[in-house]
């Protein structure tokens, strides 16, 4: 049997949907499992072992420079190698009408949410079989829940296994230990501020830990030069995931916002604690094999107090 899974964009809803692959794996073992999704996360699904190949795709790119000749000769390429397979079934684990329309250029039966399920109801009407799935479920849970109903095995009961097996690194530059902060984020409304940060970076240098501050665009290396400077940290710039992937896995604990990285860290069984300023958790909350937390809420930026007592907490986790 294979299996396309769609499962194309952002990060951290890319983390999301490895468990389901890893219980596919267990359910029908020799299924050959195809990924398509967006060329910066390729080294999401590239970790798991059960994925056999990842197809690429540049959507985020193309939709830029539409008008132009090359991007459509790019298209006609990407169509083609993913048509040079045929799939048992294509499963859009996405539920949007982008990830429809690019799973229905893959040769195979696409199936997916139904209309009440998918994140964009029409997205229901390209597919070929659909599911119920509730949407008051967090989105680890949803997507194993799908990935059962079309592959026909009984619905997951056991924790969640995201299955990740990064590359050995040769940087061995960090100091040990340290732990990972990421004040950045893709927009404003996530952030939280920068004094709050300095405490946090402080208080870990006052245990002996290094604060290793991520960063991945110009606006954040500034916050990034700032923070580290306050703590007596370090700064580190991880513009590719699976360079990120094997910082995150040696770290000692993990403090971020609600971004991509921070859901890495999580699943790559880190002590780690989600900073939300403009989201509520309960859907879309950290998630992973350790100790994890996720704080605050839209409308509610946690206060720098409680965040230093669930950041204990992950000490005394992570301490033998």
């Amino acid at each position: 049997m294979k299996v396309l899974v769609v499962k194309t964009s952002s990060m951290g809803d890319v983390v999301h949907a490895l468990p389901a692959v890893t219980d596919l794996v267990s359910a029908r073992p020799g299924v050959e499992i195809h990924w398509m999704v967006e060329a910066p996360f390729a080294a999401i699904p590239s970790m798991h072992p059960g994925v056999t190949q990842v197809h690429r795709l540049r959507w985020r790119d193309w939709r830029r420079r539409l008008g132009q000749r090359s991007t459509w000769d790019e298209m006609r390429v990407f169509r083609s190698q993913l048509r040079s397979h045929v799939f048992d079934v294509v499963i859009d684990l996405q539920g949007l009408v982008k990830s429809a329309v690019w799973g229905r250029l893959a040769l195979g039966p696409l199936v997916g949410y139904d209309a009440g399920s998918a994140r964009e109801p029409f997205a229901a009407c390209f597919y070929h079989r659909r599911a119920k799935v509730s949407k008051d479920l967090h989105a680890v849970a949803r997507c194993r829940l799908l990935m059962a109903a079309h592959m026909n095995y009984p619905a997951p009961s056991t924790p969640a296994q995201f299955g990740l097996q990064p590359a050995a690194s040769e940087d061995a530059t960090h100091p040990t230990p340290y732990a990972v902060l990421i004040p950045g984020a893709s927009r404003a409304e996530k952030n939280w501020p920068l004094s709050h940060w300095v405490e946090v970076g402080k208080t870990l240098r006052a245990r002996g830990i290094t604060p290793l501050v991520l960063w991945g665009t110009p606006a954040q290396h500034s916050v990034a030069q700032s923070l580290a400077a306050a703590c007596n940290g370090s700064v580190t710039a991880y513009l590719r995931v699976e360079q990120a992937a094997a910082v995150l896995e040696r770290a000692h604990i993990v403090v971020g916002l609600d971004t991509g990285f921070t859901h890495l860290a999580a699943a790559l069984g880190r002590p780690t604690l989600g900073i939300y300023c403009d989201h509520e958790p309960a859907l879309a909350g950290l998630t992973g094999p350790h100790w994890v937390r996720s704080v605050g809420a839209k409308g509610h930026v946690p206060g720098l107090e409680g965040v230093m007592e669930w950041m204990e907490q992950g000490l005394r986790a992570q301490d033998p």
